[in-house]
């Protein structure tokens, strides 16, 4: 069975998020082994496809090293990739059945376009204890699926250094439960982006998150009303990788736009336990 590393809203190589995605089965595997793998592989997310009778249809369920993952950017935009790329699929378009509905992608040009489900956020009160875990004080506070602090400038998303310890039982206004915060602020001038943020979640297992698609379900309706316009670019700042990609602001639905580099393939020693 063929396992492929995929670094996806990449500009590059060994840029943007890599997420594992195991080649199609005919069956789900039990959970418990999935969530094995998951961990073995140690990356944020790990992703298992199952055939459907349409060739260009699948099942798509993503898992971190600790739980299944609701909703998954990276993930499903590698997936793409390695049907796309790696297994030749002769298809416009491809289709995943997942725990947030149907999800599509289509080829763009080098790249690929990914159509999510929006997540508008709401305004709220900064939680307690969130400005001393982040160590800074948020201008602005949202919630969807997961906590958004607005801040100042660039300069301080990057900056960052926060108390991931702390950060592990804040945030339970949002819908993904505790744990999971986007930071952001508007990029400085002259920057090839609009937007520039970064991703803690040490509630799922991950301190940080490379690039995480489903984040900008909630971060492409807030900036678009904000700057006035559809489409914007944004760039995740995790430090020493960094992931850009392009958002496109279509009311109940957000098309995320990037490229997938494979870096690895390989190949697991047995065959997996069947739920």
């Amino acid at each position: 069975m063929r396992q492929w590393t995929v670094d996806a809203f990449a500009s590059g190589p060994f840029k943007g998020n890599p997420a594992c995605v195991v080649e199609p089965l005919d069956a789900w595997p039990a959970p418990a082994w999935m969530q094995a793998l998951a961990a073995e592989n140690n990356q944020a997310e790990t992703a298992f496809l199952l055939k459907t009778a349409d060739p260009a249809r699948f099942g798509l369920r993503w898992f971190t090293p600790t739980v299944e993952a609701p909703i998954c950017g990276h993930a499903t935009l590698a997936s793409a990739h390695v049907l796309f790329a790696e297994l030749a699929l002769d298809a416009p378009l491809i289709t995943f059945d997942t725990l947030a509905g149907e999800l599509t992608v289509r080829r763009d040009g080098e790249g690929l376009e990914m159509d999510f489900p929006a997540d508008p956020p709401r305004r709220i009160p900064v939680p307690q204890g969130l400005a001393e875990a982040l160590g800074v004080d948020p201008v602005e506070m949202w919630a969807g699926i997961y906590l958004v602090a607005v801040l100042k400038d660039e300069a301080t998303v990057r900056g960052l250094k926060p108390d991931q310890a702390a950060l592990v039982g804040i945030g339970g206004e949002a819908t993904g439960g505790p744990g999971q915060t986007v930071v952001v602020a508007l990029a400085d001038p002259g920057r090839p982006y609009e937007v520039v943020s970064r991703f803690f979640a040490p509630g799922c297992g991950i301190p940080e998150d490379p690039t995480t698609g489903s984040a900008h379900c909630i971060l492409a309706p807030l900036f678009s009303e904000r700057l006035g316009r559809a489409t914007l670019r944004y760039h995740q700042a995790y430090p020493g990788r960094g992931g850009d990609l392009e958002c496109e602001d279509r009311g109940a639905r957000v098309l995320l736009r990037g490229r997938g580099f494979t870096m690895v393939e390989s190949r697991l020693r047995g065959a997996p336990a069947l739920g």
